[in-house]
Formats: structure tokens, C-alpha cells, sequence
């Protein structure tokens, strides 16, 4: 048997029980099965469950908690998305079912390196008996050209899962890299996220602001109630909107967390005004385009910072609306306890990251087109 690029490493016994490309094929899921697969998926996700990290004395970053959220069912969606009703038909004509192969993971610019545990999930779907190993842990800093992991095992199995296993550690490592300069800059406030997240991966890009240093606002609509404008303006303003939050937390014997979004230094006032008259549920404010853009390029926090002035440390205070990398530092400085940011995960740009069999020709590509 011919092994590529693992002249170190021992082969693998090879098992007929190994899944491989043909896991994700009609051989083993018909069309009606995977349709409905799918769509129970989407529908009625159950709850999280993600194996401890067996590699001994790592620290690792759990993902967020969600009481609904299947990871491993979204894992075998995309690669079941990937893989079609044929399977890896490239695999299945160039590869033989007993090749084995190792790869390599390469950085192809700088950035924090996330979803390093989501790799091993998915590798694990795909083929058990795949061997992983990593140089770096999710949340830590690469340089571009730097090699930190490697797969060995089937190659059909490490190339059916190499598209999916990239797509989520690139995006999340976008969103980590981001997410790590914000919070830098934007100390000592803290920085969330929203839920402008992609469909059906709340908890992915949630993770990886965790991993990035950042802290989770609410994962959906179910965990904190939050007035925004539209609910306030159905309400009949923002007094009656919290009045029936009230009540209907009291009715239904639930505690959590209550925010209110405020636009104005007057909607300040009247949140002020109506939680002193005796205990009140509200527990942030959130401060909502008080941030005004200048035509230099600079923004004014001025009223921003009259606004936390105003609340005094009653409340917790959230920043939002014209949050950038270049305005977190200034907004930062205004005593805002939160910082909140959609762009952390609507506006990701991805880190650029491969994975190789032949790293020297793929270093020297890379060099070529400045890219490692």
C-alpha cells in the first residue's frame, strides 16, 4: 500500500468498518431519508452535546450553551450538502479505498486560529480512525505560512472532509481574529456580538467570538427579553413596555435578564425615572446611535457619554450603531460597560486557511502570490 507524505508515521490498520467518502452516498442515505434529515435538522434541533478534548492539559473554550441547538446534526448536514446523492465521485475515481494520506494545515495569513475542536467533530463523523493533531489550541495567534495540524489516515476520508472542516475554521477564525482586535481596543468595555448570525449557525459564530475573547449577548429569543424599538412603539412607549414585562415575567414566575433599548437621552430619562420608583426588572440599557460619525472620519461619543453619566452605574449600559475597529478605542473610553457589534459575525471575512498534502509546492504557490 502506498502512503503519501507519512514516511514517520506508521500506517493505520485498515478496517472495513472505516466510513468513508461513500458515508454520505445513496448507498447508505436515500433521497426521502436525507430530505427529511435535512429538514428535521432545521426544524427541531436538539440539544448540544460536544465531547471533551482528550488531548490532555489543553485549555479549550466550550461552545456556548443552547437548549435546542444539535452541532453534530449541522456537522452531518454540511456534509451531507457537500456530498450530494452521488458522493465524492473525484475520490471515488482517482483514489484507491486504501490509499492513505497526510495533510497539513497552513496559514495563509495572520490571524486567531478557532474551530480547531469542530475540526476534530468533524473529522470523527467523516472516519473515526482519522489521526489529528494540532500545534496550536483554539484562540491562539498564527502567522501566515505557519503549519499547525495535521490529518493522516484515508485520504478519500480526509479530502471528503477537508471543504467542510475549512469552511467553519475559516469563518470562525474571521470572526476570532475580529473579534480579538475589538476587544483589545475597546478595553475596558467588553464586546458582544448580536444575533445578525448565519442561518442555522447561531452557535458556531457565538463560539467563536467566545474563542476570539469576546462575551456572548443573548443566544436568541428565548434567553433574555430585550425591548427594542419596534416593541416599545407597539407597546405604546417604553413605560407601558416595561410594565408588561413585569407582569408577565410575575405570571409566568420567570427570572432573566431584561434590556432596553434607548435612542434618545430623554428615553434615558424615562427608564430612569420609571425604574426609581421601586424595584424594577430592567437590567441593561442599551444606548442605540449615540454614537455620531464625523465627517473626518472620527465620531462624536459625546452623547454617549452623557447618557452613561445619566445612568450612573444603576444599570448595565451597551453601546451600539457605528461600531467599527477604528471607533471601539474611543467608544471604550465613555464608561460603557458593553460594546455591541454586528459585524463581529455579519461581515466576516474569512482566514485564509489550507489544508495540503504537498505543503512545499503549496508554500512555494504561496509565496508566489503572497500568500504564505
Amino acid at each position: 500500500m502506498e502512503v503519501l507524505q507519512c514516511s514517520h508515521r506508521p500506517n493505520l490498520p485498515l478496517n472495513s468498518s472505516r466510513r468513508i467518502a461513500t458515508n454520505f452516498s445513496p448507498k447508505t442515505i436515500s433521497r426521502p431519508k436525507l430530505f427529511h434529515r435535512c429538514s428535521a435538522i432545521l426544524m427541531s434541533m436538539s440539544a448540544v452535546k460536544i465531547d471533551n478534548d482528550s488531548r490532555k492539559g489543553i485549555m479549550t473554550v466550550p461552545a456556548p450553551a443552547h437548549p435546542t441547538y444539535d452541532l453534530k446534526a449541522i456537522i452531518r448536514l454540511a456534509l451531507a450538502e457537500d456530498a450530494g446523492d452521488t458522493g465524492d465521485v473525484s475520490c471515488l475515481a482517482t483514489i484507491p479505498v486504501e490509499q492513505e494520506a497526510e495533510a497539513h494545515f497552513l496559514a495563509k495569513e495572520d490571524g486567531v486560529i478557532a474551530g480547531i475542536m469542530m475540526a476534530d467533530m468533524i473529522f470523527k463523523e467523516v472516519d473515526p480512525l482519522l489521526k489529528v493533531e494540532w500545534s496550536r489550541n483554539d484562540g491562539n495567534q498564527v502567522e501566515r505560512g505557519v503549519q499547525f495540524g495535521s490529518v493522516y489516515g484515508s485520504a478519500r476520508s480526509i479530502l471528503v472532509a477537508e471543504r467542510v472542516v475549512l469552511n467553519f475554521m475559516q469563518r470562525m477564525s474571521g470572526i476570532a481574529t475580529l473579534t480579538k482586535a475589538m476587544a483589545d481596543a475597546a478595553r475596558p468595555a467588553r464586546i458582544l456580538e448580536t444575533r445578525k448570525t448565519a442561518p442555522a449557525l447561531r452557535l458556531v459564530d457565538k463560539w467563536a467570538v467566545l474563542i476570539g475573547g469576546g462575551e456572548n449577548h443573548r443566544m436568541g429569543l428565548f434567553d433574555m427579553v430585550m425591548l427594542k424599538d419596534n416593541h416599545i412603539s407597539i407597546a405604546g412607549g417604553i413605560t407601558n413596555a416595561i410594565t408588561s414585562v413585569e407582569q408577565y415575567l410575575e405570571q409566568n414566575n420567570l427570572q432573566m435578564a431584561v434590556e432596553v433599548e434607548t435612542r434618545t437621552l430623554e428615553e434615558v430619562k424615562e427608564v430612569l425615572q420609571y425604574t426609581g420608583q421601586g424595584k424594577s426588572v430592567v437590567t441593561r440599557i442599551m444606548l442605540d446611535n449615540m454614537i455620531v460619525p464625523l465627517a473626518s472620519g472620527d465620531v462624536d461619543v459625546s452623547m454617549l457619554k452623557q447618557a452613561v453619566e445619566l445612568v450612573n452605574g444603576r444599570f448595565e449600559t451597551e453601546a451600539s450603531g457605528n461600531v467599527t475597529l477604528e471607533t471601539v478605542g474611543k467608544i471604550g473610553t465613555t464608561g460603557v460597560t458593553f460594546i455591541s457589534s454586528g459585524a463581529l459575525t455579519h461581515s466576516v471575512k474569512a482566514l485564509d486557511i489550507s489544508l495540503k498534502i504537498d505543503t512545499e509546492l503549496a508554500l512555494a504557490v504561496g509565496r508566489r502570490t503572497n500568500r504564505a
